[in-house]
């Protein structure tokens, strides 16, 4: 009886033993694929500010939340089966899939241009669209969906990236890893949001430490600094994200057309890239990535300005509706 009992122990600590190792390969794969889809989360940092700007303070925390629950259900609900599904069955779909998010990208933020450069044209063309706010709820209703929207595409290029990371293991640790990215990249993503939304409260909080110590008198001025500077903080923040969706949907149209064999594209913005980073050797790493964002800009400009009529009257709509149900399910 007691040599079965200490056998039990033992397939007990073995088992054990056996899960935590699955667990620490699981972890160590997450970090693999977080480290190469972070590019997308600085991006996805970047961008959901912007739907964020204009609200009342108090709102703020509630539509950061919103959002995070959006990018969540995202990413756990829909993509983690859809990309294991289409992975595992249809995996020829995820390409032109992700080209499809991608020119959305492009025409999201081309279309913020034209609203920024002409507003009264933009006016007219969201009139005809059906998409003119008429009250505070209903603009918070329609930037969380927005934002939604684009978290959606974000990531689907994450959790694609970490697929293609875990390609070669089981079914069951894509899934684990899978999950383990999305749920850390949307902690971590939403968390500096937040931090970034708020920032300008705890710079009130730390104007009014009046006393005459010295780290009163540093916890003014910084807190002085914060409240100056984080109006003209969030403006470029917005501004920056507009141009990170036009980026990162070009990147990835140009990445999708690589995949179907038309690398004069990618190659011409790669040899743009590289000659620049030649000829300034001191700062080659960061010019060479700026040259890139620059032309895939270029590339995710001309395809959102062609894509405008198009998405605005026939997929925006319907794309609207199937999101729209899936998310009262």
């Amino acid at each position: 009886m007691s040599i079965g009992l200490i056998a039990l122990f033992d397939d007990m600590v073995a088992i054990a033993k056996l899960a935590a190792a699955s667990l620490d390969d699981a972890a160590a794969l997450a970090a693999k694929a977080g480290i190469k889809a972070a590019g997308v989360v600085v991006d996805d940092t970047a961008i959901t500010p912007r739907y964020i700007l204009g609200f009342d303070a108090k709102r703020e925390l509630p539509i950061v939340g919103k959002i995070a629950a959006g990018s969540l259900r995202n990413k756990l609900i829909l993509l983690l089966p859809a990309t294991l599904t289409l992975s595992y069955f249809f995996p020829w779909m995820i390409t032109p899939l992700l080209m499809f998010g991608g020119a959305y990208l492009c025409y999201e933020g081309t279309e913020k241009i034209f609203e920024a450069i002409i507003p009264h044209q933009a006016s007219s063309h969201e009139t005809q669209l059906g998409t003119v706010v008429l009250s505070q709820h209903t603009l918070e209703v329609e930037k969380v969906a927005g934002a939604i929207r684009t978290d959606f595409i974000l990531s689907a290029e994450i959790m694609a990236i970490t697929l293609g990371t875990v390609s070669d293991e089981s079914i069951l640790m894509q899934a684990i890893v899978l999950a383990l990215v999305g749920i850390g990249i949307t902690v971590a993503v939403y968390g500096v949001v937040a931090l970034i939304v708020k920032a300008d409260d705890v710079g009130v909080a730390l104007t009014k430490n009046s006393n005459g110590s010295i780290v009163g008198r540093v916890s003014h001025t910084f807190g002085r600094a914060l409240v100056l500077g984080m109006p003209g903080f969030l403006t470029f923040l917005g501004a920056a994200g507009t141009a990170a969706m036009i980026w990162v949907g070009g990147g990835i149209m140009v990445h999708g057309l690589d995949a179907y064999g038309v690398h004069s594209v990618s190659q011409a913005i790669s040899s743009g890239a590289d000659a620049a980073a030649h000829a300034l050797p001191f700062a080659a790493g960061p010019v060479k990535w700026t040259v890139m964002a620059l032309l895939s800009g270029v590339v995710g400009l001309l395809i959102g300005a062609v894509s405008i009529p198009a998405f605005g009257f026939i997929f925006v709509p319907a794309w609207n509706l199937l999101i729209d149900n899936l998310c009262k399910r």
